[in-house]
């Protein structure tokens, strides 16, 4: 009631149930209220004081709602009504009439036209500022662009905690930084993609640390957010926990990296298994689906019933992520489900392999893909696009093989040989959508034409084609 009755634009009038009914009853006639809902085990008090009103207050037309567990027998009198029928009586709440419509971004398939409440864009909104610890008057700068889940809602954070809005028209190093410095910018937010391309982490590539590390060296404070279009924005945040300021510099980078634990008005999330519907232990090592549920979450997709029951199943949303739940409840995400490489049984994850690649010297992207294995079915291939001072080192044929081993031999020596690249293809550019991520499909679609020869080598009549030109210049041939 202290919630539901103030959000629909009455006033609340609690009362002392250690009152007498001639008490109460005096109250009701100056308060001269609507309704008075009243707990069933109050029920004889409450017929005391229906009594008292009605020989003295005939003017006063107030309707009497029971709640209670147990079903009243039919009320003899027009005024009185249980909790339910009440409820029945009701039209849906206007904080579920549609908000806003937002097309996915089409990375695994077509675009869908998600369908978001004004419910759910405000309890997102409040899990930005919470989980963020937004302070009042930020200065918030957007190379987030809005119209990715309405900047992940954060259009509506900004203003309800009274911030500047500082827009910019590209999203460059130099427009960042001067930004920054102008404005005194508190907050941003942007995929990995858009930080690499921005050239913020080039200076730290020689140190070989992760990209977390390269960001924090430049004073920056990370915080790693997980979420998608259907869940109205941010449906994860990895939140620090003390203890971990005690683990060694390596530790706490790694723990960085998880998605982290449900924002605070998700109702619930977890890892399951798809084929049995259970949780998956929470060893951070069984694999499973990720899947969220709450007011926050899309009402559906648009004109698009079935893709609407496929997401929703088993009272749950389920992502299309896969990842492990640790001990501690936090989520790690391992990988699209489309995007997992199956190689004689196992698993292996696209991400994970990205993560060893994204540590050696050089490297601004990694994207790795299936490519085909005449024995295990799949096997990673990666591609790779170096920087371009490693880039302009020359482009012989031989200095590409060379450095195809180097990264070969650098897997094999920090992953499971099974999980290693057969083959590392280096590109200028690989293909991205509007938002910056990386369209692994086009890219697996070039990998389809590679051939494994034998455990090492690999043979395609369109090899030596990828190798002179990027993975964009391949795309726009074949299309």
């Amino acid at each position: 009631m202290h919630f539901a009755v103030p959000m629909a634009g009455a006033v609340l009038n609690p009362i002392n149930i250690r009152l007498d009914a001639k008490s109460i009853a005096a109250i009701l006639r100056h308060a001269q209220p609507k309704m008075l809902f009243i707990d069933g085990n109050f029920e004889p008090l409450a017929r005391e004081i229906l009594h008292l009103l009605s020989y003295e207050d005939a003017q006063l037309n107030l309707l009497f709602v029971f709640i209670d567990e147990t079903d009243f027998p039919k009320r003899p009198s027009s005024n009185e009504l249980d909790y339910e029928c009440l409820i029945g009586r009701g039209e849906p709440t206007s904080s579920l009439d549609p908000l806003s419509l937002n097309y996915t971004s089409g990375t695994t398939a077509d675009p869908k036209g998600v369908v978001v409440s004004h419910r759910g864009a405000y309890l997102s909104s409040l899990s930005a500022i919470i989980g963020w610890e937004m302070r009042t008057c930020p200065v918030y700068l957007w190379t987030l662009p809005m119209f990715h889940c309405n900047g992940w809602t954060l259009t509506w954070s900004v203003a309800a905690r009274g911030g500047t809005n500082v827009c910019i028209r590209h999203v460059t190093a130099p427009e960042i930084y001067k930004n920054i410095e102008l404005h005194g910018v508190t907050h941003m937010c942007c995929v990995p993609t858009v930080r690499a391309r921005s050239g913020a982490d080039r200076r730290f590539v020689a140190a070989r640390c992760s990209f977390v590390k390269k960001i924090q060296l430049l004073g920056f404070q990370v915080m790693h957010a997980y979420g998608l279009t259907e869940a109205t924005g941010p449906a994860l945040f990895c939140e620090w926990q003390d203890e971990w300021n005690r683990l060694p510099e390596n530790q706490q980078l790694k723990l960085k990296r998880r998605q982290g634990v449900g924002i605070l008005t998700l109702a619930d999330f977890d890892v399951k298994n798809t084929e049995t519907q259970e949780s998956v232990p929470r060893d951070g090592k069984t694999m499973g689906e990720i899947v969220i549920k709450g007011s926050s979450i899309m009402k559906g997709y648009l004109k698009n019933p079935k893709a609407t029951f496929e997401a929703f199943k088993h009272g749950w949303l389920y992502t299309g992520d896969i990842g492990v739940i640790h001990p501690d409840g936090h989520i790690e995400i391992k990988d699209r489900s489309k995007d997992i490489i199956i190689s004689g049984g196992e698993n292996i994850s696209s991400v994970e392999v990205e993560n060893v690649l994204y540590k050696y010297q050089g490297v601004l992207e990694a994207a790795v893909v299936a490519m085909p294995h005449p024995v295990w079915g799949e096997t990673p291939c990666a591609f790779v696009v170096l920087e371009k001072s490693k880039t302009n080192e020359g482009n012989p044929k031989a200095k590409l093989v060379s450095k195809e081993r180097e990264f070969i031999e650098y897997c094999r020596e920090n992953l499971p040989r099974f999980m290693c690249p057969r083959k590392v293809v280096f590109v200028e550019e690989l293909p991205k959508n509007g938002n910056g991520k990386i369209l692994k499909p086009k890219v697996r679609d070039i990998a389809k034409s590679l051939v494994v020869d034998d455990e090492d080598n690999v043979s395609s009549k369109k090899v030596q084609r990828h190798e002179e030109r990027s993975v964009v210049d391949c795309l726009t041939s074949r299309l």
